[in-house]
């Protein structure tokens, strides 16, 4: 495997499994938002907060890490 095809591995790696986590915390950030009592839309704001701010985190650490590889 040569140095392209391996990056290229890693960055999907690395996009499905940020993919996955930001889904998991959006879906448990809205369910726990929701037993709190919140309208359903609100837990929504919620899910979909937690969804963007986990990505974002998430992408940022990537990026740093990419940068420290090189």
């Amino acid at each position: 495997m040569n140095s392209t095809a391996g990056v290229l591995s890693l960055f999907i790696l690395v996009v499905l499994a940020s993919g996955l986590m930001a889904a998991l915390v959006a879906v448990l950030a809205g369910l726990l938002a929701w037993l709190d009592g919140v309208s359903l839309p609100e837990a929504l704001r919620r899910a979909g907060t937690a969804f963007a701010a986990t990505l974002t985190v998430l992408a940022a650490l990537a990026a740093l890490a990419a940068g420290m590889r090189h």
